[in-house]
């Protein structure tokens, strides 16, 4: 999950890395660091805090060279702070090493090294892999050759997942491995190479791009690389040209990248609209154990999926990427994998599993090239360009609405495939009229501490994500329920003024809700509805009318203003909410 840059060229390599880092500070932002060379000697500026802080206090820019990586984390082994802060480095300082991932082995290797002498002075598994290099190299003649086999044979010995830069002292290139997480190369228009954990991170300088492929191991110089594949042998990977601009990740003009992810919705759902899903389609159609696998937001997103599905009498099941191995068939003959980044580890080691069982995998993921759409049989692209705020917005009606052209194309429904085109101009209309009402409900709901969400049907995802938005970036106690199952025992927890969210549009289930919306207004819960029927809207003590809208859309429409809400709930708390404490935008653990 955390954010890799490095720089071989002629530029001033801190520079780069600097700029880089700050573009993809999302993946983590616990501390950060950087190393840079200047073909003689290397240094190392590394702290706790985020990198604006850190630069502030120490000036990577002072750091000169041309050959450089750079690292902000977020912790796996150890707590932040600056030992524990990336580069890592060995016993002589001279080989520096940048990872996003798990060596899972760590232990037994740090015991081995440490019987050898090797000094270690972090928490982490990071630092094994540069004493592992510093351990081969012993007694032999410095040389490229004997440092790209050093390591080689280091990063054989790892067992787990990792995206790795490594730069060693005096050598005119940058070393890269990938297993299970994500690493790329950018390639310069002059004699400049680059690489990153993300895209993002080098759209400033390049949108030509050559993704690693599982078990790769590269080199770079500035005029080029080299790609060993994982048997060793040499390997050509295909370019890969992106649309993406720098300006597409800035915050044009708004305070935050969430404030503006959320409003430039109805354009990015207008590119989701747009989605070829033919390929999934043809997968589902003969499907006869279609699942579903995703995380945190996706899962939601997946659920909503399985209710399409369920409605065209095909059985579906939704699993969370890291329950699946517990309760799969292991007949599922279709898994749709959904994940915003395509880097999701819970979603990816699922997706194997199923492979390995035999199923086709359709994926749904932002990213273009990432492991996900590399490894499935298929990939809808969701194409709402880069989401930089940690917490999923509008990759979450990005995601729903090719969901919902995937289901309707499966059951050719055209009424519904009518209506979704028209949705881009509908929420552009609905975010305009909720804008002021909700940041007016923002400023009273602050200052409560506990919140209920509850729905029923389809509406019921809608309120789990609510939930997670509120709890992601507030930091308050925020639960999602199914109406009907307050009574079996989470309404013991309402009390006096404790805020219940209620997403009840009109339809079939609105009378029940009216029902489950007295029960909690019994026991002196204040009542927020968001609906489109008036006598339902009268029942709250505050209320957000919403537009009438088809049940299937419940789920994107309600969401909107709960984002607004969550939002501004966090400004007036004071606290971050494109950088929430502990979240990194990628989680490429398991």
């Amino acid at each position: 999950m955390c954010g890799i840059v490095g720089y071989i060229g002629h530029r001033q390599a801190a520079e780069v890395i600097l700029h880089g880092l700050s573009q993809v500070e999302y993946r983590g932002y616990d501390s950060a660091g950087m190393a840079v060379s200047d073909g003689r000697g290397m240094r190392i500026i590394k702290d706790v805090g985020k990198l604006r802080d850190i630069h502030a206090k120490h000036n990577f820019l002072s750091l000169e060279g041309g050959i450089g990586l750079g690292h902000t984390r977020w912790s796996t082994h150890g707590p932040p702070c600056e030992r524990n802060a990336h580069p890592h480095y060995d016993c002589s300082k001279k080989v520096a090493v940048v990872h996003n991932g798990i060596i899972e082995n760590s232990r037994a290797l740090k015991a081995e090294l440490e019987k050898k002498g090797h000094k270690f002075t972090s928490d982490t598994d990071t630092e094994i892999v540069a004493h592992l290099i510093e351990e081969e190299l012993k007694g032999k003649k410095s040389s490229s050759d004997s440092i790209l086999s050093a390591v080689r044979s280091s990063i054989s010995r790892l067992e787990g997942a990792y995206a790795l830069g490594i730069l060693v002292s005096g050598e005119p290139r940058l070393f890269l491995a990938r297993r299970h997480a994500p690493l790329i190369i950018g390639k310069g228009k002059k004699e400049e190479m680059f690489f990153a954990s993300d895209m993002a991170a080098l759209l400033g300088y390049t949108r030509d791009f050559v993704l690693l492929n599982e078990g790769d191991l590269a080199a770079l110089d500035a005029k080029g690389m080299q790609i060993w594949s994982a048997d060793g042998s040499p390997a050509v990977r295909s370019p890969l040209h992106v649309d993406w601009t720098p300006q597409m990740a800035q915050k044009m003009g708004h305070d935050y990248f969430m404030l503006k992810e959320i409003l430039e919705q109805p354009l990015t759902l207008a590119a989701a609209v747009s989605a070829d899903v033919a390929d999934g389609v043809k997968l589902l159609a003969g499907a006869k154990r279609p699942a579903v696998v995703a995380c945190g937001t996706s899962y939601y997103a997946g659920l909503v999926l399985q209710y399409l599905l369920h409605r065209q009498k095909r059985t579906a099941s939704a699993y969370l990427g890291s329950e699946y191995a517990s309760w799969h068939t292991g007949a599922e003959d279709v898994v749709v994998a959904i994940s915003q980044s395509g880097e999701t580890a819970d979603t990816l080691s699922a997706v194997r599993l199923a492979k390995k069982e035999g199923a086709k995998v359709l994926a749904i993921t932002n990213v273009v090239g990432s492991t996900l759409s590399r490894e499935a049989d298929a990939t809808l692209y969701i194409s709402v360009g880069p989401e930089v705020g940690v917490v999923a917005t509008k990759t979450f009606t990005g995601q729903l609405a090719v969901i919902y052209k995937l289901a309707y194309s499966l059951s050719s429904n055209k009424k519904g495939l009518e209506e979704l085109a028209a949705m881009p101009s509908q929420v552009q209309q609905m975010l305009d009229e909720v804008h002021e009402p909700v940041h007016h409900l923002a400023k009273l709901m602050s200052k409560r501490k506990n919140f209920f969400f509850i729905s029923r049907g389809i509406g019921w995802p809608c309120a789990l994500e609510a939930a997670l938005k509120l709890k992601e970036i507030t930091y308050l106690h925020a639960e999602a329920y199914a109406a009907g199952e307050l009574k079996h025992g989470p309404i013991s927890m309402l009390e006096d003024k404790v805020p219940v969210i209620a997403i009840a549009p009109s339809g079939a289930l609105a009378p029940k809700m009216e029902s489950n919306m007295r029960e909690c207004h019994a026991r002196g819960a204040s009542i927020i509805v968001l609906s489109d029927d008036k006598t339902i809207l009268s029942e709250g003590e505050h209320s957000l009318a919403m537009p009438k809208v088809s049940e299937d859309f419940v789920p994107l429409f309600y969401i909107l203003p709960l984002q607004l809400l969550a939002y501004y709930m966090t400004i007036e708390l004071g606290r971050d909410p494109d950088q929430p404490r502990n979240l990194a935008k990628s989680v490429t653990v398991e």
